[in-house]
């Protein structure tokens, strides 16, 4: 059976965002509509202050976490923007569900977790019929995240320092052989 949603993991640092953004370039390189969200890490004089939001296909951006954000759950030095996450983050799935053929989800992970809609948005795209790639936290515990690792229809890929720079051409190859299908 052709797995149509492909998780990434790993250990922090690994590479897992790059994966997938080389991956949604490739696809779409292929003419394949690709939305979602992607989260990227804002640094300032070389030290990690956030993470930032990004829509796919608005290009709208936003910020997840900040360490000056003075209100929203706490993540270790982070609070957590649930007003971004929503609006932007849950949005840009939703909207990759409704319009695309395949949706880029990074990452379902702690931060993203407090987030009533981006669960509800992941779970669409998980019931819906597109492929799915999606960045998993590697430690964090959720119902969500069973639920997505123990479907019929989903592959975890474990990305490390050996093999992230072949990745991205072989999860393109796995993402291209089950779009037909879907």
């Amino acid at each position: 059976m052709l797995k149509r949603v492909l998780l990434l993991t790993g250990n922090p640092g690994c590479g897992k965002t790059t994966v997938l953004m080389k991956t949604v370039k490739a696809l779409k390189g292929k003419r394949v509509c690709v939305g979602g969200m992607i989260s990227c890490e804002v640094r300032e004089g070389g030290r990690r202050v956030g993470f930032e939001i990004l829509d796919l296909s608005s290009s709208r951006r936003g910020w997840l976490a900040h360490v000056n954000q003075k209100n929203g759950p706490q993540v270790g030095k982070y609070r957590v923007n649930i007003k971004d996450l929503n609006a932007i983050g849950a949005q840009a799935i939703t909207g990759a569900v409704e319009k695309c053929e395949a949706i880029a989800i990074d990452e379902v992970g702690p931060m993203e977790l407090f987030s009533e809609r981006f669960k509800g948005a992941v779970l669409k795209a998980l019931k819906s019929r597109k492929l799915v790639l999606a960045v998993v936290h590697w430690k964090a515990q959720d119902k969500l995240i069973n639920e997505a690792k123990n479907r019929e229809d989903a592959e975890t890929i474990i990305v490390n320092v050996e093999n992230r720079e072949k990745l991205p051409e072989q999860i393109t190859e796995k993402a291209l052989k089950v779009l037909p299908e879907l």
